[in-house]
């Protein structure tokens, strides 16, 4: 079973023998850069470049999987955003939009071919052609209530989801629609997996009632029409939405490490109310699929600051709490050391060995 095999079969809940070690979230640092010579903020920009640093993880340290982009700006500047693209320590922001309430908000009928969306498809191509059937390609896309946030301001978003809902509701159905436009044409492109990061709904912003009632719905929605593998990414403490995260019909959950992950296995299989039908986990509530937990690597703290050693200790912890697939908690810092990379890899290995 090759890499793409491996973390594709976790994902339909197969049977394997191997962990897998991926990022779903942003992977670019500057010392993969250096090496590949693809640096931001031309990599943001330049299909070539974006390709060459969304598999150098990969080339460089044996990451499970080529990903990319790099940011969540692309939408937003695809509608008319102005976007910051960075530096080569910086990733790109939304620092000025042209609408001021959702009756302005109305997706262009030429959007596919605007800002830097061909170079996002150009680009998933040409790790088709490099890395073909033996690793996986993931794809990063913008969460509906994160977009909104980016086309009306998030201050502005957060104060209406208090004061203005029906405002909110209106902004976030166009930006769901921009959402499934986007992920359609991905999903033609031929990556293996669309990851959905929606960072603004997370706990910290918004009230876990709001996320059930609001963008919950929304979720589902795109998730529907999503025809990849699918996995969804919401950052900061997200065990208070963890099982309206699971219900929305993503195969992956990706959390950060202030999410316990057994907790959180627990929570999304009902108690551990679940039954096997077929080789496939089933909940006797609903029969819904359990989505696999994904992370929780601490991308701030351990894999940005701590040493090799202490990466392998908590890549062992999430191991021994059941993760079933090993990635980095958020995006990656740009200064992150290549060979803390290399010792998330080496972690799984000696605990597979170690287990066998």
């Amino acid at each position: 079973m090759n890499l793409k095999e491996n973390v594709l079969a976790v994902l339909r809940d197969e049977e394997t023998d191997v962990t897998p070690v991926v990022s779903v979230t942003q992977l670019g640092i500057t010392e993969a850069m250096e090496k590949t010579d693809a640096f931001w903020p031309e990599a943001h920009s330049d299909a070539e470049k974006m390709a060459a640093l969304g598999s150098s993880l990969y080339e460089l340290a044996g990451l499970e999987c080529a990903r990319i982009p790099f940011c969540l700006t692309i939408e937003a500047e695809a509608m008319g955003c102005k976007v910051d693209l960075g530096n080569k320590d910086r990733t790109p922001q939304v620092v000025e939009s042209p609408f001021e309430s959702s009756s302005d908000i109305s997706m262009p009928d030429d959007f596919l071919s605007k800002g830097r969306i061909p170079v996002v498809l150009d680009a998933i191509k040409k790790l088709k052609d490099k890395y073909g059937d033996t690793l996986p390609i993931i794809v990063g896309i913008t969460g509906p209530f994160t977009l909104t946030g980016h086309l009306l301001g998030v201050e502005k978003l957060v104060r209406y989801m208090r004061t203005r809902q029906n405002e909110v509701e209106s902004a976030l159905d166009e930006a769901l629609d921009i959402s499934i436009e986007y992920a359609n044409a991905i999903a033609d492109a031929g990556p293996d997996i669309i990851c959905v990061a929606d960072p603004t709904s997370a706990p910290e912003l918004i009230d876990p009632l709001q996320f059930k009632t609001i963008v919950k719905p929304r979720l589902e929605d795109l998730s529907m029409q999503i025809n990849t593998s699918k996995v969804l990414h919401i950052c900061g403490s997200t065990e208070p939405i963890i099982k309206d995260m699971a219900a929305t019909g993503f195969d992956g959950l990706s959390i950060e490490e202030k999410v316990d992950i057994a907790r959180a296995k627990e929570a999304i299989k009902g108690g551990g109310k679940t039954i096997r039908v077929g080789g496939r986990t089933m909940s006797m509530g609903g029969g819904d699929k359990v989505p696999k937990i994904i992370g929780n690597i601490s991308s701030s703290e351990t894999l940005f600051r701590g040493s090799p050693d202490q990466v392998k200790e908590e890549v062992k912890k999430v191991l021994e709490s059941g993760v079933d697939i090993i990635a980095p908690s958020c995006g990656l810092a740009p200064s992150t050391p290549l060979e803390n990379i290399k010792a998330m890899i080496e972690a799984r290995n000696e605990f597979t060995v170690s287990n066998i």
